[in-house]
């Protein structure tokens, strides 16, 4: 049986508080909290801080533990429970320097028939005091660079691209047909094609000055196609523009500018449907039909940025067998 289109939300009320739901039912009553893998449980304390790369792909999400030094990503069905821990890639851990890890997307190759995850290796020193500098000499900082994993070898290797990279974590990367894209520093659109591994970057409509806190901006996917979703805070009324060509800025097109009657705290994405979903003020989870122009509350709080939504489609094969 075909499953209903379902929404993966997350919420971060402390430190131990994250969970994740799948939502169903033409008005999402139907709600299953789910439990996460192990690898993410921390004793007498909770949940570590959780994110979900991009979208969920043939019944796969793809979760990191953000605050981890290293990082630990798995690939998850939640239906059929099946785990697979990604390992470690190339990233080296130094006492004198911090080692930064950032998933950046997670998509299929439908060339290569395999899955695969890209991310970021970055280094920063433990202690930036000048008067520190003479300890430091004999000690030489790695160089940043790319990194790509592939689930058919389970091994990364490194690749030589200098791409822009993810300017802000929360709700900046979308997957759509074989393609990882992320808002990046600078203000541009990155587009990563994981069959040919090569990226395109597509200035965005935004202004250069628009990466304020008093700014949000979305990455998501509408209606099959790259769109962002803009909100100033504390204000009522979003705009949504979508991308029609790679690599073209004039093809960016304002779809909607919309006014509500109650206050966004933040949109969080695009569902399956043509809406947009976003927190209240409240913190109530609420999602706007493009459409009809309705509005339907979830029934579900959740915190400041740690909010995410995915489609979510069931499947029944394990994680290595799932052909697109």
């Amino acid at each position: 049986m075909a499953a209903a289109t379902t929404i993966e939300k997350k919420k971060f009320m402390g430190p131990s508080d994250w969970n994740i739901y799948l939502l169903s039912g033409d008005k999402f009553e139907n709600k299953v909290k789910l439990d996460l893998p192990p690898s993410f449980q921390i004793p007498n304390i909770g949940v570590a801080p959780i994110r979900v790369l991009g979208s969920a792909i043939n019944g796969i999400i793809c979760i990191y533990d953000h605050h981890g030094v290293p990082t630990t990503t798995v690939l998850w069905n939640p239906v059929t429970e099946e785990i697979i821990q990604i390992p470690l890639g190339h990233a080296e851990f130094i006492p004198e320097f911090t080692t930064q890890i950032f998933p950046h997307g997670f998509g299929y190759d439908h060339i290569g028939d395999d899955y695969k995850i890209i991310q970021h290796v970055d280094y920063t020193m433990v202690n930036e005091n000048p008067l520190d500098d003479l300890e430091m000499e004999d000690v030489m900082m790695p160089d940043p660079f790319w990194e790509i994993y592939s689930l058919k070898s389970n091994s990364w290797r490194k690749i030589d691209f200098d791409m822009p990279m993810i300017y802000w974590i929360f709700n900046s990367v979308a997957y759509f047909n074989g393609t990882c894209h992320w808002l990046g520093e600078t203000n541009k659109v990155v587009s990563f094609e994981l069959c040919n591994e090569a990226y395109f970057i597509t200035p965005s409509p935004l202004e250069e000055d628009t990466h304020d806190d008093q700014f949000e901006v979305n990455l998501t996917v509408l209606n099959e196609s790259v769109a962002i979703i803009t909100n100033c805070k504390n204000t009522t009324s979003f705009q949504v523009l979508v991308l029609g060509e790679l690599c073209v800025k004039e093809s960016w097109i304002k779809l909607f500018n919309i006014e509500l009657f109650s206050c966004i705290e933040k949109p969080i994405g695009a569902g399956k449907k043509g809406n947009v979903f976003f927190t209240k003020e409240d913190g109530e989870l609420a999602c706007f039909d493009l459409t009809t122009g309705l509005i339907e509350e979830i029934g579900i709080q959740g915190g400041p940025f740690w909010c995410q939504i995915a489609i979510y489609k069931k499947n029944l094969r394990l994680i290595g067998d799932i052909n697109v």
